[in-house]
This record gives C-alpha cells, structure tokens and sequence, in this order.
C-alpha cells in the first residue's frame, strides 16, 4: 500500500498532502516549489558571515537552521533580517537550541532571555532526555510551535543508545500535533506527516577530529531513508558557497526522486 508522506514514496507525491501541523504543510510545498530537500546548517560566527551565506544559498534551501547563540555580534536587527531572508528565498528557520531540561526552564528559553526564539523561529529542536513533559512545556508556550525531537547524534561515541531512541520515536509519534519529525541517522520513521532529518551530511564520506561522521547524500536519503539532508562545513566552507549548495541540493533531490 502506497503511503503519502516522504519517507514511504518512491517519488514526492505531486498532489498536495494535508499534513497536520501547518509548519509540515509549508514545508512540503517549498520543498515542492524549490524541488529541494537540503538544510543548511548555518553555524557561522557573525552576522556578516551569516548573511552573505543567506544570499549564496537561499534559493537552494528549504530550512536555514541556526545556533542563534553563537553569533558574536547578535542584536534584534539580525532578527529582522533574518525573518526578511527567509521571506525573501522562501525558507524556513529552524533554530537548534535542543531544549532539554524541565518544563520551566525550556519556557524561559523558549520565549525570553536575549532571543526571544518562540517570536522568530518556525522550528526548534528538542532532545527528549527530560521526558515528554518538554514537548508540553514548549507547545504550551506557543500554539504552531514545531519541533524536531532529536532521536540520534550523528557524533561518534555519543549516550544515545537503542532503547532511548525507540522510545523518541513512539514520543514523536503520539505527540504529531507539535512534532513534525525527528533528527536520525538510522532511525526509521514511520508516520505520514513527519519528516525525518539527518545531520553530518557531506558529498565525500568522511570525518573530521572531533567526532564527527559524514555521510554522502545518496546514501541517507537511499539507503536511510532521510528525507531532509542537513549539511553544515561542506557549504559554508566552501570556496564556492552558491556551487557547493546547488551541488547538495542536486544530489540531495536526485537521491529523493530516484528512491
């Protein structure tokens, strides 16, 4: 039986899914428009930095994911532009704070503090090592709020063993009216209106001194069954950012439509 969602098809379906968060929704149509399914992950220091990467990649991404709180000169501004971009390229925002402490605490961080995430960022990330009272805790404190619950690293010699995964994974499930997907390596996803996104992904296999383990585009989304590749160094440090991101985005779309 044929299934609508990402991870089942062969192909995207070209009809319109009614996914059930309106975050989904709008994701799978830029997807759809831009015929892209590459991330960004747009670990840069500086606004500089950040928007001239905006203006190489933004017509070939469908979500620019940020560490908000490593930008050394962030001010609201950034936050205006920001928003402006992603209008702009038609992306969304996902912002990587992986939330993981008690239900108090991730509202504060959620919705105050210096950057106000809940007024600006379409996506965030969450670990679920504090239990499933975080996805109430942040949900509650914004009615669209829209979050990828991460289910594994893509680090070497991480915590993260089997059983915590299975147990990300029946979470995500059951809660499907705020999380929209998960992040994971070889996680199977199995729901139709959830997407799965993998991390560490790089157009030549490799690793580099802190751990971290790339994987090609072909093999996450043909063989693992991702469904948005994130990639990070391999565009944001290239010679040639605009080329690097059409060549992601090409091989990250082929290996979708060719699944």
């Amino acid at each position: 039986m044929q299934s609508e969602t990402l991870s089942m098809n062969s192909k995207l379906p070209s009809k319109k899914i009614n996914y059930k968060h309106d975050v989904a929704q709008k994701l799978h149509a830029i997807m759809q428009k831009k015929q892209t399914n590459l991330a960004i992950a747009a670990d840069v220091r500086t606004k500089k930095e950040l928007f001239n990467l905006i203006d190489n990649v933004g017509n070939e991404i469908c979500i620019l994911k940020t560490h908000i709180d490593i930008i050394d000169d962030f001010d609201q501004d950034l936050i205006v532009q920001l928003k402006q971009k992603a209008k702009e390229y038609n992306f969304l925002i996902c912002e990587d704070r992986k939330f993981a402490d008690i239900g108090s605490t991730v509202q504060a961080q959620y919705t105050g503090g210096v950057y106000h995430i809940a007024d600006w960022a379409d996506i965030i990330i969450a670990h679920a090592i504090a239990g499933p009272t975080i996805i109430k805790a942040l949900s509650d404190c914004k009615k669209d709020c829209a979050i990828l619950l991460l289910a594994e690293l893509s680090c070497a010699d991480n915590l993260i063993d089997a059983t915590y995964t299975h147990k990300v994974l029946e979470w995500a499930k059951k809660h499907d009216d705020s999380i929209i997907g998960i992040i994971a390596q070889n996680a199977q996803l199995d729901h139709p209106h959830q997407f799965k996104c993998t991390p560490g992904v790089n157009l030549q296999q490799a690793s580099d001194n802190l751990g971290q383990q790339y994987r090609t585009p072909e093999h996450v989304v043909g063989k693992k069954m991702t469904d948005i590749i994130i990639v990070g160094r391999g565009i944001y440090k290239a010679e040639n950012q605009k080329c690097a991101a059409q060549a992601y985005r090409k091989a990250g779309w082929d290996a979708l439509e060719s699944r």
